[in-house]
């Protein structure tokens, strides 16, 4: 990278870091009690909510690693992933868990994901359960984020990859320490709107280096398929369903449903603020998803473009997807450059934030606080909150220095794939039936969570051996995707089923946790016609 585009990049660095630890010294006089630094108050308006959620669903594991090997296997048809994003994993999210969940949770005094689980089935040992669930997965998720960012440091920089990791780290440290769940919130709108820009401005280069739109597809149509389902068509990464369709919409079910069960996902919807928030909001994240995810993945399905600049790239036994994208983008103007960088930073940042405080809010509010024999002072809370933090930073952050300096220590990269599958498909469904049924049970909760851990422990163990199996269960335990996506379906059979056969929850404590929904308030005209 030339002087001048290092120079670039620079500024636009101190600037982009200036940006988010001025928000967190601002939003520190909000966080001033588990609510505010939890929650924001649960008064937080749609625009903030809706690019919360955005930037906490596409981080730049999608940017640099989904989007390089999801266009490598399917072509153009990745961007039916992004569409998938936007409509399964926004939209439908928004519109089926959103009022629910917040009504819901504010009339339980729940805060997190566990403490919902122990209150609406009347288990504390839930509530345990699943604040291990969510440490443990989460952790290793966490520690994915920094995926891409040596690759791309280094066409600006010829900076070690440890040092990207801890200054991303320790900024990202400082802000939510200060300034908890508002500073996450303005922060990731900075980070939405630089991920949206920097995304246009990428697929724009990218189309122009390859002589426009018209040009690139004729290009990528002349590749052959190398996959047994499209053998030896040229084509077929243009076409509409792609190079391997069963796969694609494996791919489309993981990574859309999963949102409905991932607790810093849900969590968003927590603190939003009203009615009109929330109609708002599902607007606003679903059109944040088209052009983020929706870009993401069409770029990517430009990669075989760049075969010849890709070490191995004409072997499909090609496997260096990371490598995908910043390939593509080290063959584009410095500017643009300077502005992908930002881009990841951006996507790498909210996605951090939103986990740790995710992680540590679980663990000191439904773990450690209990411990104390009495009842801690909420500026306690905050501080152990605070501390927390500063550990799930760390110990991700470790990780994924220890991956890098030993390439063969794979059990790091393996973990990374199951946790998705496990998060989603140990809760979504004990949480969404939860939300809307009075008689799932306790039991039906439990089986959800031990179905869905049990899955992707089996998955893990069996990618971290070399085995395979024959058949039905082959395809199953194919990849950590297929799986996942097992997990989940079988769960929203598994909870319902369950529930038939096992003791109900006291009827009394679930007609006053479900009253919140019949509550009668008085709104306009424009909502409702009226008698």
């Amino acid at each position: 990278m030339a002087t001048s585009g290092v120079i670039l990049t620079v500024i636009l660095l101190i600037l982009f870091f200036g940006m988010m630890l001025i928000t967190g010294f601002y939003c520190r006089k909000h966080a001033t009690s588990v609510n505010s630094f939890v929650l924001g108050g649960r008064n937080v308006g749609p625009w903030l909510t809706a690019f919360a959620f955005g930037t906490s669903y596409f981080s730049a594991v999608i940017f640099v690693g989904y989007a390089g090997q999801f266009g490598w296997n399917f072509g153009l048809a990745s961007t039916w992933i992004g569409l998938g994003n936007a409509f399964i994993g926004s939209l439908l999210a928004w519109a089926i868990l959103g009022r629910r969940t917040r009504l819901m949770t504010n009339h339980i005094r729940s805060k997190t994901m566990p403490d919902f689980f122990s209150k609406r089935y009347g288990s504390e040992k839930l509530k345990i359960a699943a604040s291990v669930i969510v440490f443990v997965f989460l952790i290793p998720y966490t520690a994915s984020l920094y995926n891409g960012l040596s690759s791309l440091f280094n066409i600006a920089f010829k900076v070690e990859y440890w040092v990207c990791i801890v200054i991303m780290a320790a900024l990202t440290c400082v802000y939510v320490v200060f300034g908890g769940y508002m500073a996450t919130a303005i922060n990731d709108f900075i980070q939405g709107i630089i991920m949206i820009g920097g995304i246009i401005a990428v697929v724009a280069a990218m189309l122009i280096n390859n002589g426009g739109f018209t040009e690139a597809v004729n290009k990528l149509s002349q590749i052959q398929s190398p996959y047994p389902e499209t053998a030896g068509a040229s084509g077929a990464f243009t076409s509409f369903f792609g190079a391997q369709p069963i796969y694609l919409v494996v791919v489309i079910l993981l990574t859309s449903l999963g949102t409905w069960g991932l607790p810093q996902m849900v969590g968003k919807f927590y603190s939003i603020k009203n009615e009109d928030a929330i109609k708002k909001g599902m607007i606003i994240s679903t059109v944040f998803a088209i052009v983020v995810a929706g870009g993401c993945y069409f770029l990517g399905g430009f990669g075989r473009l760049y075969t010849d600049k890709l070490t191995n790239g004409a072997s499909e036994s090609f496997k260096n997807f990371d490598s995908i994208i910043p390939t593509m983008i080290s063959t584009m103007p410095n500017a643009i450059v300077a502005i992908v960088i930002i881009l990841v930073l951006a996507a790498s940042m909210s996605t951090l934030s939103s986990l740790v405080l995710t992680s540590s809010s679980t663990l000191t509010l439904d773990v450690i606080s209990p411990m104390f024999k009495k009842k801690t002072s909420p500026k306690t809370d905050i501080l152990i909150l605070r501390i927390f933090i500063a550990f799930f930073v760390v110990i991700s952050a470790a990780l994924a220095i220890i991956k890098d300096l030993n390439p063969e220590f794979t059990f790091i990269a393996q973990m990374m794939g199951v946790s998705w599958g496990a998060l989603a498909g140990s809760f979504m469904a004990p949480f969404m039936y939860g939300l809307y049924s009075k008689n799932v049970t306790r039991g039906a909760c439990w089986a959800s969570f031990i179905t869905g851990c049990a899955i992707e422990i089996f998955q893990l163990v069996l990618m971290v051996g070399g085995f395979t199996l024959p058949g039905f269960f082959g395809l199953i335990f194919k990849n950590s995707l297929y799986s996942g996506v097992f997990a989940m379906l079988l769960s929203m059979i598994i909870v319902p089923t369950v529930s038939l056969f096992t003791p109900k929850c006291d009827k009394n404590k679930v007609e006053q946790i479900f009253n919140c929904y019949e509550k009668e308030v008085t709104v306009s005209v424009k909502e409702a016609l009226g008698e």
